[in-house]
């Protein structure tokens, strides 16, 4: 594990925790508002293919939120399991400690500062669409 202090580790871990329970919770109210068909209500109000367009648009939107909450929910749920584990703070990539204010700011964070940047820079362009 990196060289991070018990207090240290504590604070993080209950900063993960709190973080997961508010985004469940997101989820949660999310799925209850899609159930409750406001996307149907809406799409069977419009009167015209612009008003259609905007209900699919917010039907999109509230997947698109539900799925990146999901997606922070794994990246959370990997991050305790870590540090359950013994790994948590270790960059992935180099073997270094993570520091504790990094992991302050980015809980999740599997990278050093250093390995993130060459990663960013190295993957900056993929999954960019192009005309």
């Amino acid at each position: 594990m990196a060289d991070l202090g018990a207090s240290e580790l504590q604070v993080l871990k209950a900063g993960l925790q709190a973080e997961y329970k508010r985004l469940v919770s997101e989820v949660q109210d999310e799925l209850m508002r899609s159930g409750e068909q406001h996307y149907i209500d809406l799409a069977g109000r419009v009167t015209d293919l612009g008003d259609q367009s905007v209900a699919d648009v917010l039907a999109d939107l509230d997947a698109a939120m539900i799925d990146r909450h999901v997606h922070e929910l794994r990246e959370i749920e990997a991050a305790l399991a870590r540090l359950a584990g013994g790994s948590y703070g270790v960059c992935a990539e180099c073997g270094a400690d993570i520091g504790f204010h990094r992991l302050k700011a980015s809980p999740v964070a599997v990278r050093c500062i250093d390995c993130q940047a060459r990663h960013e820079k190295q993957f900056a362009h993929e999954n960019q669409p192009s005309l």
